[in-house]
């Protein structure tokens, strides 16, 4: 009987997950023509729009699709941040500007922890929140595992993370008008707005995707390297 008990659990979780796998596939297939239409408009923030509307009408909790699905796609983020890896093979390095670069890198992480921080202290809010506000600069997987380490609050981290990327990458379009060079705007955006903005940078050409990876990748691990150890001789 337990048995019995165990595999029925088994097979209804396996089918819970699948069913919000399926909720998700529909609304990304769904969002790609809208996001082609209106390239404004980030593809995450369409497919958020077409998942929340496909809850509403199976009266599906959102704390049941969550349940179900945060496990499996916070996996999955990982391997993807790690596939960015791949179009940085294909970059030219040769011809990088060394120097410039690396004081775009070393401002553009600084400027990142230090002013969302000090809008959260200016507010008043509560230690471990203004250390998720530090968490800002980077992309998701790697913001996690700074909060974890920062003792912040995960949730918070993950949804102060999703919304910068949402509105950079949103703003992109009247921001970076003027900017034609590809590389650099490729570079703002995988710096300014992580994995969605590199998404975003695909969508202007390969070689603004490259940079936004090439960006977001080292920034990542420059800030997840300094920002800890920071903290802790601070404390």
């Amino acid at each position: 009987t337990q048995k019995w008990q165990k595999s029925g659990f088994s097979s209804f979780i396996m089918f819970s997950v699948l069913i919000g796998f399926l909720i998700t596939f529909i609304a990304y297939i769904a969002a790609k023509p809208v996001n082609k239409r209106f390239p404004q408009i980030p593809l995450l923030v369409i497919g958020m729009f077409f998942v929340i509307a496909q809850l509403l009408i199976f009266k599906i909790p959102y704390e049941k699709y969550n349940a179900q699905m945060n496990g499996l796609f916070s996996h999955l983020l990982g391997y993807v941040t790690v596939a960015l890896a791949i179009p940085l093979a294909s970059m030219r390095y040769d011809d990088l500007p060394f120097k410039s670069i690396v004081g775009i890198l070393v401002f553009a992480s600084l400027s990142a922890v230090a002013l969302p921080m000090s809008l959260a202290y200016l507010l008043h809010m509560s230690e471990p929140t203004i250390m998720a506000f530090a968490t800002r600069a980077v992309t998701t997987p790697i913001a996690i595992n700074i909060a974890t380490l920062l003792h912040s609050p995960v949730t918070l981290v993950i949804l102060i993370v999703i919304l910068s990327g949402v509105i950079g990458a949103a703003f992109s379009s009247i921001i970076l008008r003027n900017i034609n060079d590809e590389r650099a705007s490729g570079l703002a955006l995988g710096l300014a707005a992580h994995a969605i903005g590199t998404a975003q940078a695909w969508q202007r050409g390969a070689v603004a995707g490259r940079y936004a990876a090439f960006g977001m990748a080292v920034n990542a691990v420059f800030t997840a390297i300094w920002l800890p150890t920071f903290m802790h001789f601070i404390k």
